[in-house]
């Protein structure tokens, strides 16, 4: 069977890791393939040291999905750069990344608690205008399945200075794994309010469905 590798962007943070690497497992094991973990910077293994490790244990081809809700810089230049250096020690296909999708804000809606009366939509930020409009679509669409208002604040555009104009309010943090910018939010929030935890494991139905959309691609070519 073709390999499973997801490429995170990768954190300082000491936690990230281990909330890559269990979302990893729980998509792999869905799909019941072997897989393996990647990062774009900051944690190891590369892509290329990645895939390198599974041709080593006899692997000849690998799925990448990349952990990335935007299409900017990473995803249109470190993204296949890596992906051609890891070409050099097996056959990767780059799968489609997360996006902010409809089943992305299914995973989404699924985290409000009922009684939240506001939810606040907490992905890292982008200087990309056009990604930040995909933002407040994904934002209306959680509204749409929540019946909540749904506001977005970036983490690098607003912060938790702008959290504070907003209490009483739910945080639903975009963020794939624990990050210090995502724990900078959690000290931040004003009293009252309460807060989702990283998406990690719920998002391995989605990171499977990207696998799966690839290999169908694949096999038809």
């Amino acid at each position: 069977m073709t390999a499973l590798i997801t490429l995170s962007h990768g954190s300082r943070h000491p936690r990230a890791k281990e909330g890559i690497r269990a979302l990893t497992e729980a998509a792999a094991s869905q799909l019941g393939v072997e897989w393996a973990d990647a990062h774009l910077e900051f944690d190891t293994p590369t892509l290329a040291d990645a895939a390198r490790e599974l041709a080593r244990a006899g692997h000849r081809e690998a799925v990448v999905v990349p952990l990335l809700f935007t299409r900017a810089f990473h995803a249109k230049v470190d993204v296949p750069e890596a992906v051609r250096l890891a070409g050099e020690h097996m056959r990767v296909v780059l799968a489609e990344p997360l996006g902010t999708g409809e089943d992305i804000a299914d995973v989404l809606a699924s985290r409000v608690p009922a009684d939240a009366s506001r939810v606040v939509l907490y992905p890292v930020g982008t200087s990309n205008e056009e990604q930040a409009k995909r933002y407040e679509a994904l934002a209306r669409a959680v509204e749409k399945h929540t019946a909540r208002p749904t506001a977005v604040v970036a983490a690098t555009r607003g912060g938790t200075d702008a959290l504070q104009e907003l209490a009483p309010f739910h945080l639903l943090p975009l963020f794939v794994t624990h990050g210090t910018l995502l724990d900078s939010a959690y000290r931040a929030l004003p009293k009252g309010c309460t807060a989702s935890e990283p998406l990690t494991t719920a998002l391995a139905g989605v990171v499977a469905h990207r696998y799966l959309q690839k290999e169908k691609a694949h096999v038809q070519a």
